[in-house]
């Protein structure tokens, strides 16, 4: 093949070479003598700038050698055919070339003619893609980052995950109902994990204010420089005693306390194995992966699948199942004494996740484990432990204060020896501002005020069974489960948000929709949560806006989702959706009539207790009178 030809199909598929047109690739190669051209003389040398130890060349084979990936194949077949080893037609070309495998097509032929050469190349030189030299040309495009992202993001709304954030300003006088962003338009607020209405307490607020004043904003740094302050010690040790146990630890969220305590605890047990639920929150995926230990997701609360994933391994193999009380989006329950008697028959620790228990179940507030000892743990002493109990079992617990106690942080709770070998290595811990004064002084008195008062759950409660039981009633499907969380089935992405949207601009009710991947798709959802500042008004009114935005968006009523065959427990069987929802199998909810009842006639009793039934709404009273028939 005539040279100059060759290094114009060359010059075609190469972007690099494409810089040098044909006339002048002709010019370098001598107008009438391609093999002048192509041949070494003494005239014709010159040296390559670009690659070093290039001699003997054309000004066509100079301009070649410009390209990094080209060039040293070119001295590779010189080396070759001055010992005689090679008799090369065309040069090669290495497949590892960015610029002959661009994104633009090469010319017919030369691909295949790059590709050959490349076997000869490979073989000759042992250039590779991982050792091709880097160019840094001023002519070189960069990557394109902000098409990168825009790409990104236009995946997102295409598939209509893009995530929205409303401009909701809550108000502390009035709560649930806040401001948007005109201060004049009011909404209520059914979607708030603030579950209690603990962030307005008084009795937080006021101990705020008093650390504020006496040791300011700000904790000046991690523990490990700015050191331990009374207020981190007095939070821990009443988390400890919370959860009866050893010792705890805070972190400035409880994302962290996960991600931080699961990878370096897995990190540090010898080829240690994770057994992991099927919905356990993205924090503690984190912290899987971030971890390097081995794992196996078992389906959501399936036994059986977790106990042949455990039966694998050896009882003398370091393992840990991770799972939760209560999960945020389903509202179902994780089956915890039936997995802390599996870890027990294989060797396995437990981690349980309780960030949307605690504060709302137990006697004091210390979450789902201590409900299950509902009795025990209102008889036996704060901070004692309870032998046998189902958290006595739990090795350790993580929970947060940002939602039912309305501060903000995270924490775990567990043996002294896990505690501190989590505080002395983990990064999340050592590397991080320490929460401030204020907030340890507001949590601390939200730990405590909620250890002695009932009333919160109390009304808690009572609001989500009244609403889940008139959503029933108007055929709005709710997901089934024991706990305060009130999943309303919607299926559709962009159809939850249109919904989101319609009651926020044209009821001034804010439900945040809920789509994937905090949801798998097809299972999309407004995600409600009544409060004890929640009244029968309002819940009327949210009622009739549901009712109105399910007929004008033409949305799926539970006898729909039941003609179809079911979706996450709706229109499927009780028997069905028992098996995944959790807690006690026939029993309705995690408080139980009998528990609601004496938490009335405790709060009723308690000296200094305020009264069960606020002051407005009155109505509040028909529904604790209607419970307790």
């Amino acid at each position: 093949m005539d040279p100059t030809k060759a290094m114009s199909i060359l010059n075609r598929s190469c972007p690099y070479l494409a810089r040098t047109g044909l006339a002048a690739l002709q010019g370098m190669s001598g107008a009438g003598s391609a093999a002048r051209g192509l041949a070494t003389s003494a005239v014709e040398q010159a040296r390559c700038s670009v690659c070093p130890g290039q001699t003997g060349q054309s000004a066509l084979l100079a301009k070649a050698s410009d390209c990094p990936v080209v060039g040293p194949s070119i001295r590779a077949k010189d080396a070759a055919e001055k010992v005689g080893q090679h008799q090369h037609q065309q040069y090669a070309v290495p497949a590892s070339c960015p610029y002959v495998n661009c994104k633009t097509a090469p010319a017919k032929g030369a691909a295949t003619t790059a590709g050959a050469a490349a076997s000869n190349h490979a073989a000759s030189s042992g250039i590779s893609a991982a050792n091709a030299p880097a160019t840094h040309a001023s002519r070189e495009a960069t990557f394109d980052y902000e098409g990168q992202y825009q790409a990104k993001l236009a995946k997102k709304h295409d598939d209509k995950s893009y995530r929205y954030f409303n401009n909701i300003n809550r108000l502390a006088a009035r709560y649930p109902q806040a401001h948007t962003a005109n201060a004049s338009n009011i909404v209520t607020v059914w979607c708030s994990n603030d579950y209690l209405g603990q962030s307005k307490n008084p009795v937080v607020t006021e101990a705020m204010k008093t650390a504020l004043d006496a040791y300011g904003a700000g904790a000046g740094g991690t523990r490990n420089i700015a050191g331990n302050s009374a207020l981190h010690l007095r939070l821990e040790s009443e988390l400890a005693t919370l959860h009866r146990k050893e010792a705890a630890l805070v972190f400035s969220s409880c994302f962290v306390a996960n991600d931080a305590t699961i990878s370096t605890l897995c990190s540090a047990l010898p080829n240690c194995v994770i057994f992991s639920d099927k919905m356990n929150h993205a924090s503690m995926i984190q912290g899987i992966r971030h971890s390097g230990a081995k794992k196996h997701v078992f389906d959501h609360n399936d036994l059986d699948h977790l106990e042949k994933l455990l039966a694998q391994y050896p009882r003398s193999t370091p393992k840990m199942i991770a799972f939760e009380s209560v999960y945020s989006m389903s509202g179902t329950v994780g089956r915890i004494p039936e997995i802390c008697a599996l870890a027990k028959k294989y060797g396995a620790i437990t981690f349980l996740d309780e960030v949307h228990s605690v504060g709302m179940y137990g006697p004091r507030g210390a979450g789902v484990a201590e409900h299950y000892d509902y009795n025990d743990s209102l008889q036996t002493p704060a901070g004692q432990r309870i032998p046998g109990s189902v958290m006595d079992k739990v090795d350790i617990v993580t929970g947060t204060l940002g939602k039912a106690f309305g501060i903000v942080g995270g924490y775990i709770a567990a043996s002294s020896s896990l505690v501190d070998m989590i505080r002395s290595y983990a990064p999340g811990f050592i590397f991080t501002t320490s929460l401030p004064p204020p907030i340890n002084a507001g949590a601390v008195a939200s730990i405590q005020y909620l250890a002695n008062s009932q009333r919160e759950r109390f009304l808690q409660q009572t609001h989500v069974r009244e609403l889940k039981a008139d959503l029933a009633d108007a055929g709005i499907p709710v997901v089934p489960n024991p706990s305060h969380i009130v999943p309303v089935l919607v299926g559709d992405a962009e159809s939850a948000k249109m919904a989101s949207d319609m009651l926020l601009s044209q009821h001034n009710i804010y439900v945040q929709s809920i789509n994937y991947p905090t949801v798998p798709v097809g299972e999309e959802r407004l995600r409600i949560t009544p409060g004890p500042g929640h009244d029968n008004f309002m819940r009327m009114r949210l009622l009739g806006a549901l009712d109105s935005v399910w007929n004008r968006l033409g949305l799926k009523r539970t006898a729909d989702w039941e003609r179809m065959g079911g979706r996450c427990g709706v229109g499927e069987s009780r028997e069905n959706s028992e098996q995944h929802v959790g807690w006690k199998r026939g029993v309705e909810n995690v408080w139980e009539d009998h528990q609601l009842k004496q938490a009335h006639d405790y709060e009723l009793a308690r000296k200094g207790g305020v009264p069960i039934v606020p002051a407005i709404p009155e109505t509040v009273q028909q529904i604790i009178s209607a419970t307790m028939l």
